[in-house]
């Protein structure tokens, strides 16, 4: 939903300024407004007002105003952190259950958003994710079920449980993998966890 800039003038047939005088008036009568495509922000996308541009274009309530909002990550990061260190191990319902309780975000995160931060803190080696083996700390949670615990506590013991496949393959456990294109802003070529698996420089 939205349209953008050159499509306007192709449709309409209108030169360069009268098309952006008439955007210009639009938006000052708060007819329309500007929204930031994150997959391509030299594009100028207008849409009505009352219109919200999809997760594919703001990427979701990660972004603002087109920017990946680092500090409301990090903000969930940190919740999510100090829950699995005063649960020792959990799985995603466990994390997304205390997240929907708390009242810190002004909006209730899904089940996706939720995988979406605790695959970057394993990206970080904040955290690992682990198959449950039902002993000892997961004898709560079924054998083989995913789930998570803060990597400094991580020493497995022999008949422990395994470290899952996302905890060494970057681009498996990537929030972004959908977006991530060789020529995009997203790409091999500028990412820093695909180069830090790697050990190389592109």
């Amino acid at each position: 939903m939205g349209i953008w800039t050159r499509d306007i003038k192709q449709e309409t047939n209108f030169s360069d300024p009268v098309v952006n005088k008439s955007i210009k008036s639009l938006m000052a009568k708060n007819l329309i407004k500007e929204v930031v495509n994150i997959q391509n922000k030299g594009k100028k996308h207008y849409m009505s007002v009352e219109f919200e541009p999809s997760k594919e274009i703001s990427g979701g309530e990660w972004y603002s105003n087109g920017a990946l909002d680092k500090e409301l990550i990090k903000t969930v990061q940190n919740m999510c952190l100090r829950f699995l260190r005063a649960q020792k191990v959990t799985t995603i319902e466990g994390v997304h259950n205390d997240l929907k309780k708390s009242r810190v975000l002004t909006f209730e995160p899904s089940r996706e958003q939720v995988v979406d931060i605790l695959n970057s803190m394993v990206l970080d080696n904040n955290i690992i994710e682990v198959k449950s083996s039902g002993l000892g700390d997961y004898h709560s949670i079924p054998i083989g079920t995913i789930c998570y615990r803060v990597a400094s506590g991580a020493g497995v013991a022999k008949g422990g449980p395994k470290k899952g496949g996302f905890a060494s393959i970057p681009c498996g456990a990537c929030p972004r993998i959908s977006v991530c294109t060789p020529d995009g802003p997203i790409s091999p070529a500028t990412c820093v966890y695909y180069t830090k698996w790697l050990d190389v420089e592109f």
